[in-house]
């Protein structure tokens, strides 16, 4: 095992006291090809290009001597410092940070960043950081080839964010760029990258704020909020009417039979929308799901067919202080276009809705039917679909309190599909 490993952040400035002393020492240097190239590193030195970090941290385990790996940027903050202290190489290491690509990225752009979200964005986990881009008012991507800017733009069709990229951080060549998202696609940029995704309303951390990234619970406690939050009580009527393949209920103003506040509750528990989800809320209505599922961090796309229901669904979302993306159409013909969700909740359309929702092969469903006769026909789909379906009969009465009679009461079978094979 190596006597003594130390990581050392480089950022393009000259190397502190202690990664000089560091270096001198060094038998064993490790980093990428910029790096090899400093001449503080010893001649007799051994050198490993790092591409694999595990395989790099066993060269490092069975070295003896002093060894030292150079990593761009902090090396603490999404970088080699996790993987080098994995137990299964038992090093012990010790980090002179440089300056991380995000804080520097964002002091080019002159903007803080306490209330940024930091994503890393590789061909594995890209839709999942293009999820955050959507959600969030401010986000850092740290890049990889193959989900760069490029990608990144290609993936928020429709939704419309200003990029701040910045190439090559640190070196002679840095360059920093400012372009729509629409545009992206259009250049080559070079690696290594940090791109700044910037769009819609300011975030409660404008005005600074005590955590960082997005904080928790802002707005109003709860994670269903009552239905005259949302502009009117409840209307009820026959399933599908006359909100049949979009709105659940009617466009003068009322929320629909499929919306009111404990089914809401129920659906969010089933579905459990977070951040990197994509969540489809087809037959958005008053735009009260699709805002508590935003409220929780998950992108969401809403859908309706009324134009009515998707100006009360972004007047909501304003409201709350969340982004989403509402998309005027008939369900189902109009989420063939759509990109792939995580978890969806259909609140209008019926069982033939729900059946072109389970082909795209979601985690998770949720729905809700007035009749048993309805609940087992969606209910059969979403099991020959391959999901794992609960059904549950959910009674609420309102009561008034203060001569504790009722004054509302709602029925209706909660039908939820879980893919075990996508869980959780």
């Amino acid at each position: 095992m190596a006597d003594r490993v130390t990581v050392i952040g480089w950022d393009g400035s000259p190397p502190t006291d202690a990664a000089r002393a560091a270096l001198g020492a060094a038998t064993l240097v490790a980093g990428a090809a910029h790096h090899l190239a400093l001449p503080e590193i010893p001649p007799a030195a051994e050198r490993v290009r790092l591409g694999s970090i595990a395989l790099a941290a066993r060269r490092i385990a069975a070295h003896r001597g002093t060894a030292v790996v150079l990593a761009d940027g902090d090396p603490g903050f999404f970088g080699v410092v996790r993987t080098l202290r994995d137990p299964e190489f038992g090093l012990e290491v010790e980090v002179v940070p440089a300056v991380s690509p995000v804080a520097a990225a964002f002091a080019r752009a002159a903007m803080p960043w306490d209330d940024a979200q930091v994503v890393v964005a590789h061909p594995r986990t890209l839709r999942r950081a293009v999820n955050v881009c959507r959600a969030h008012t401010k986000v850092a991507v740290l890049t990889a080839p193959g989900a760069g800017p490029a990608e990144l733009g290609l993936l928020l069709e429709g939704v419309h964010r200003t990029f701040v990229i910045c190439e090559e951080l640190g070196t002679e060549r840095e360059q920093v760029s400012v372009v729509t998202s629409d545009k992206a696609a259009d250049h080559t940029w070079r690696d290594p990258n940090v791109v700044i995704v910037i769009g819609g309303p300011a975030g409660a951390g404008e005005g600074g704020g005590w955590i960082a990234g997005r904080a928790p619970g802002a707005g109003p406690r709860g994670w269903v909020q009552p239905d005259d939050a949302y502009g009117a009580h409840a209307e009820h009527g026959p399933p599908g009417a006359p909100g049949a393949h979009g709105t659940p209920g009617g466009p003068g103003g009322g929320l629909g039979e499929g919306e009111t506040q404990l089914l809401r509750a129920a659906q969010l528990a089933h579905l459990g929308p977070r951040v990197g989800d994509l969540v489809w809320d087809i037959g958005c209505g008053s735009g009260a799901f699709a805002t508590e599922a935003a409220r929780a961090g998950a992108a969401v796309i809403a859908v309706d067919r009324l134009p009515d229901a998707c100006a009360r669904t972004e007047s909501a979302a304003r409201r709350f202080g969340v982004h989403l993306q509402v998309v005027q159409g008939t369900a189902p013909h109009v989420l063939e276009n759509l990109p792939e969700p995580d978890v969806v909740r259909v609140g209008g359309g019926g069982a033939a809705v729900v059946s072109a929702v389970a082909d795209r092969r979601p985690q998770r469903v949720v729905t809700h039917a007035a009749t048993r006769d309805e609940a087992e026909l969606i209910g059969r789909d979403l099991t020959e679909h391959g999901y794992r379906v609960e059904c549950a009969l959910l009674q609420s009465v309102q009561l008034d309190t203060g001569a504790w009679t009722e004054t509302e009461r709602n029925v209706a079978f909660l039908l939820s599909g879980v893919m075990p094979d996508r869980a959780p």
